[in-house]
């Protein structure tokens, strides 16, 4: 079905709108109570915005009086977005609509893990993006926005220009398809993103999210807006001078390397004792023998938390954000988390430590309300400022914005 362009919209349908995106469906007179609007107003309001496809019916409500209340939400034309995280393994894809509303979700492995080509992640990608699109089906809606989390500083002056070691590299089989724009954004910002939206931060408009898993990243967030950095760069914690000390040069991202899962592993595996059979292959193995029981096994896992406490009390010291949210593979198991709080104790000032309850699925919900966001502006007339925007080639300018 082909869409008109995007009207432009009186105040008052923009108000109803903004509340239909942040509340979902709700009848007339409670939206008219919640905006103030006189019963013209809003009729005018709900007439326009349903004009434009916008806004629709979705049946009424039977007040305790006996009145019957239209209950209205958001239109076809208001359309959905895709959320994309691109991981070492696999690829998840979340849609859903402006209002939240879930429509679909995708995921696919990525051949040759932590070995593809820009390439077969591109592949991926695409394929994944399809899928999804495919899953959603018609039914008259619109997809207004694909955003695309990645493991990567993102910033308009680190994109390739065209040449393959961009962060947007892997992206263009994606564009060459899709007919609405690409957003492009850091995995740990979209984490962090989700966290303030449907997470352990949701009441907190000061919060930092520290993922530790296979790499360790910072998402910080400030008066509910994410904080990124003059270079998009803010809160990669791995660029902390590590080691440091009066016999030690520091290396660069030597403190990423320290605490990520595979120089976890290899510690282990030094001095491992034979009764306990071979040493744990991964992180996950590693947690699941503490789990069961190996005295050697909780040790390591011990041993890592107080690390990854003793970052945590930098962040807090840096940044005094009131709530740390620990994600990633490593950073949300349970048996880290007593010790990185007595840890964070012992060396800074009281802080609340909370865990991520969103799991592997954070950094694709997180870039979905980043589309989100970017498409209801886009709708309102309202300038939004997400970290790279691509929009598809083929389809006019091919170039970036900031």
């Amino acid at each position: 079905m082909a869409y008109p362009s995007i009207p432009s919209l009186t105040e008052s349908s923009r108000a109803v709108l903004r509340v239909l995106a942040a509340q979902g469906p709700i009848t007339r007179p409670k939206l008219g109570a919640i905006l103030e609007l006189s019963k013209p107003t809003m009729s005018a309001a709900v007439a326009e915005l349903s004009e434009a496809g916008l806004v629709t019916a979705f049946g009424s409500h039977k007040g305790a009086t006996g009145r019957t209340a239209t209950i209205y939400g958001l239109g076809p034309a208001a359309g959905y977005v895709i959320g994309i995280d691109v991981g070492e393994a696999q690829v998840r894809a979340v849609a859903r609509t402006l209002d939240d509303m879930a429509l679909a979700t995708i995921e696919e492995r990525i051949p040759r893990k932590g070995k593809a080509s820009t390439d077969e992640v591109g592949e991926v990608v695409d394929s994944v993006a399809r899928a999804t699109i495919l899953a959603v089906g018609q039914k008259e809606r619109k997809l207004r926005a694909i955003a695309v989390a990645v493991p990567r500083i993102v910033s308009v002056h680190r994109l390739g220009q065209g040449k393959r070691k961009g962060p947007e590299a892997a992206l263009r089989r994606l564009r060459m398809g899709a007919e609405a724009p690409v957003i492009l954004e850091n995995n740990v910002n979209c984490a962090a993103i989700a966290e303030h939206h449907y997470g352990a931060a949701r009441k907190h408009g000061l919060f930092s999210y520290l993922q530790v898993g296979v790499r360790i990243g910072l998402g910080i967030v400030v008066d509910g807006t994410l904080l990124r950095g003059a270079n998009g760069a803010a809160g990669e914690i791995g660029r902390l001078p590590f080691p440091w000390s009066p016999t030690e040069v520091p290396f660069r991202e030597g403190l990423e390397h320290y605490l990520g899962s595979e120089a976890l592993i290899q510690r282990c595996a030094i001095g491992w004792p034979a009764e306990e059979g071979p040493p744990p292959s991964s992180a996950k193995e590693l947690f699941a023998r503490a789990e069961a029981g190996s005295e050697h096994a909780l040790t390591w896992v011990r041993r890592h938390a107080a690390d990854i406490g003793r970052l945590v009390a930098a962040c807090i010291g840096m940044l005094d954000p009131g709530l740390i949210v620990l994600g990633g593979g490593v950073g949300q198991n349970p048996l880290v988390v007593e010790e990185v709080q007595r840890v964070a104790r012992e060396l800074t000032w009281s802080t609340e430590i909370a865990v991520s309850a969103l799991g592997a699925n954070g950094s694709a919900l997180g870039a979905m309300r980043l589309a989100a966001d970017f498409a209801l502006g886009s709708i309102l007339g309202e300038s939004r400022h997400p970290a790279v925007i691509l929009p598809p080639l083929g389809h006019g300018d091919a170039g970036a914005q900031a």
